[in-house]
């Protein structure tokens, strides 16, 4: 269960993220359905990649930095989803 926890809680804190980045840009034109897939996929890929840059002594470690990564990471991914999704429907 200690493995899992960080990932369900970078998962919920990336469809978070995904959300609240897709109520901002209402250009993007994507469904929920992807929103949500970006999110986690995003808050997955970011809260790893801030664990692993920030080692187990840093300010953002456990699950505070977890739930930063995720919310960050699928927000990010979200908002680069959406402006490709976006771009593709104006050509």
């Amino acid at each position: 269960m200690e493995a899992l926890l960080p990932i369900i809680v970078q998962a919920v804190t990336g469809i978070l993220g995904g959300e609240a980045i897709g109520s901002v840009v209402k250009k993007a034109a994507m469904g929920h359905g992807a929103k949500i897939l970006s999110g986690v996929i995003g808050g997955v890929g970011g809260g790893a990649l801030l664990s692993s840059m920030g080692g187990d002594a840093g300010a953002l470690s456990g699950l505070l930095g977890d739930a930063v990564g995720g919310a960050v990471g699928g927000g990010v991914l979200t908002g680069i989803v959406g402006a490709v999704m976006g771009a593709m429907n104006k050509s």
